[in-house]
Order: structure tokens, then C-alpha cells, then sequence
């Protein structure tokens, strides 16, 4: 029998106390009441998810474009929910760390997982360097990039780790690879609900997938575009077609290459700045993009843009040339620098306002 919205799974605990439907509500009004503002969230949630409606109003972070609201079914929220806790076998009483904002379909999700499978979760404040007890064991994580990047070195008790929500970058890569913990990268939008796909990265526990691997009952196939389409119909009833670029191996795996409305043309040449972002990380230490511009010759040049840079442009160019893995159409034809990029509420890059920034226009 699946499992629904308005019921509590009877071995639920948040922060070590087990509490029924009703005892929920009377925490939420504390935390919007006495908490702090991380807890005010939580609690406006947790009052939103308690009520009679069957639906929620989520905010996107809008890294891909404007921030906007999108209504999710709480049984869509229930079914994913479900889905993850197949794919990872999560178990009733299982122990959950959650360090991620409510404000996002992310943060919101820990606690549906909880709800609905019967874990035992810890809510952390949401920080960049989240502080939990290093000393106690968990089951299952969500972190985002940066998190994980500032607390590598206390995640030894924590046994699945998923990371999700921006680009997990080659030097984190490498740091993940000495630890014993399962890592995965995932791959999702408020839209689906949080991840549809998820990918395992090396670590002393196991090797690297370098495609990403369909949870339950989701589909996946591309357009003429060669974009990602999702058929997720216990999440989602339309299909979702998608802006990201893929190599789809089946029906259920894929690689993601980039996003279409970042492709850049030089020459007739289709260039990735995902991919040509990645070959660049060894050679630049601050924050940087790749985009286009205009141009008379080729139609579009590839530039980089680094934030704050604290070497010359010359410098940049050279520890670029030095490279052994860059194609000659993929090293930039300039490099401009910018103060500060243009950012979501919770850090990601808004790339596109970005380079309208420094482009100027």
C-alpha cells in the first residue's frame, strides 16, 4: 500500500523526539512563533505540508532563468520520496542529517523523506560549513557543493552523501575520492520534484558512473534538439522537455553535455561550456564561466569571464595554453574580469545575467 500525504510514518523523529500529525503542527507554530529565521521556514512548511490541501506552492532558484512558483501534488512529493528511499534502501529508523535551506524544493524534500519513510532526521542550520555532531552516525545526507567542500573532513560517519543543486567541481571530485562514503551527483528541478537521475562518484567505497541512472518508473528520450525529455508520470502528468543536452545510452541513462541555450557557435563549430568549463578548472583557482560573443568572422567567439581574478589576464591565458586536454576551438579568444557575479538566494550562479553584465547588452 503506498503510503499518503496526510499521514506520519509512526517511526518518524525530528531531532531525536518522535511527534504525531497534530504534535507536528504545535512544533511548527514554535519554530514560526520562537525560531530562528532558518526555523521560521521550516516551520511555515511543515504548517503548509500538515494542512488539508493537496497541493504546495514551490519557489525555483532561478539559475536557469527568472525565480517563479510551481504547484506540486503532495503525493508527487510522497511518490519521489518513495523512489529515492528504493534507490538508496532506506529503512524505517534509519538516521537522516538535513543541513539544506526549507526554502527550496530540496530542503522541503529531506523532511517529506522523513515523513513518509520513517526516519530519524537532525535538522541543522543551513550554513555554508553546516555544524552537526561528527561523532554520530547517519544513514543518508543531501548537501550542495559548497557544504560538502567545508565539511570533507567530518563526513567520515555519514554513509550516503547525494549532492545536488550546482556543479560539483574536478578539485571536490578529487577530494571525494579518499573518502569512504557513497557519493552520488544528482540530477532533478523543483518541476520533477528534486532528482529523477543520479550518478555515483568515486570514492574509496566504490568507482565512478559517468552516466546518470533513472530512478523508478521514469523514462527518459531527447527532442530534435537532442535535449533531455522526462516521463515521470507519478511526479509530473505532462512530459518535461528539458534544456539540457544529452548523450541518452537507453531509455533509463544518460550523459549530460550542456545546456542548449549555451552552446556556443564559433566557426561552425558547436562548443559545450560545460564541458570546456571542466577542462579549465585545473588553471584557474577563482569562480569563471565560458560564454560567446559576437563576432564579425566567426559569428560567435568563446570568452571566459573570472570573478575577481587575482592574477593578470596574461597569466590566466597562459596556465590555459598550458593545458594538455583543451581542442584549439575550445581556448578562449578573450578573458574579462567582474567584481562580483550574479547569484541566486542560494548561491548559484545566475550565468546569463552574468555575461549580459559584462557583455552589456
Amino acid at each position: 500500500m503506498t503510503p499518503t500525504y496526510d499521514k506520519v510514518h509512526n517511526k518518524f523523529k525530528f531531532n531525536g523526539l518522535h511527534f504525531s500529525h497534530e504534535e507536528l503542527k504545535e512544533v511548527a507554530y514554535s519554530l514560526i512563533k520562537e525560531g530562528k529565521p532558518y526555523e521560521k521556514v521550516t516551520g511555515d512548511f511543515l504548517i503548509d505540508w500538515l494542512n488539508s490541501k493537496d497541493f504546495l506552492i514551490v519557489n525555483t532558484s532561478g539559475s536557469t532563468g527568472y525565480p517563479k512558483q510551481v504547484k506540486l501534488k503532495k503525493q508527487a512529493m510522497v511518490n519521489s520520496a518513495i523512489a529515492t528511499g528504493n534507490f538508496f534502501g532506506l529503512e524505517p529508523g534509519d538516521k537522516a542529517l538535513h543541513c539544506l535551506p526549507s526554502h527550496f524544493i530540496a530542503g522541503k524534500m529531506m523532511f517529506v523523506r522523513a515523513l513518509v519513510l520513517g526516519l530519524e532526521i537532525d535538522f541543522v542550520e543551513p550554513d555554508a560549513q553546516p555544524a552537526f555532531d561528527y561523532e554520530k552516525t547517519y544513514d543518508f545526507c543531501a548537501m550542495i557543493p559548497l557544504q560538502l567542500k567545508h565539511t570533507i573532513n567530518y563526513i567520515q560517519n555519514i554513509k550516503t552523501i547525494i549532492v545536488g543543486g550546482s556543479k560539483v567541481t574536478k578539485p571536490l571530485i578529487e577530494k571525494i575520492k579518499g573518502c569512504e562514503s557513497k557519493f552520488y551527483e544528482t540530477y532533478g528541478m523543483t518541476e520533477t520534484v528534486t532528482h529523477v537521475a543520479i550518478r555515483r562518484l568515486e570514492s574509496k567505497s566504490g568507482e565512478r558512473e559517468p552516466y546518470f541512472s533513472a530512478l523508478q518508473n521514469i523514462k527518459f528520450e531527447k527532442d530534435d534538439r537532442n535535449c533531455l525529455v522526462i516521463h515521470a508520470p507519478k511526479l509530473v502528468k505532462q512530459a518535461l522537455i528539458t534544456n539540457d543536452i544529452v548523450d541518452l545510452k537507453s531509455e533509463t541513462s544518460f550523459k549530460l553535455l550542456g545546456r542548449f541555450d549555451n552552446v556556443v557557435n564559433s566557426g561552425g563549430v558547436k562548443l559545450f561550456p560545460e564541458q570546456i568549463e571542466d577542462k579549465l578548472q585545473p588553471a584557474i583557482k577563482q569562480r569563471f564561466i565560458v560564454a560567446g560573443e559576437d563576432d564579425a568572422t566567426l559569428g560567435e567567439k568563446l570568452i571566459l569571464i573570472v570573478e575577481k581574478p587575482t592574477g593578470s589576464t596574461d597569466d590566466i591565458l597562459k596556465a590555459i595554453q598550458d593545458l594538455k586536454t583543451l581542442d584549439k576551438f575550445e581556448v578562449p579568444k578573450k578573458i574579462y574580469s567582474v567584481d562580483k557575479f550574479s547569484e541566486t538566494v542560494n548561491g548559484k550562479i545566475q550565468r546569463k545575467k552574468t555575461i549580459k553584465a559584462v557583455l552589456g547588452s
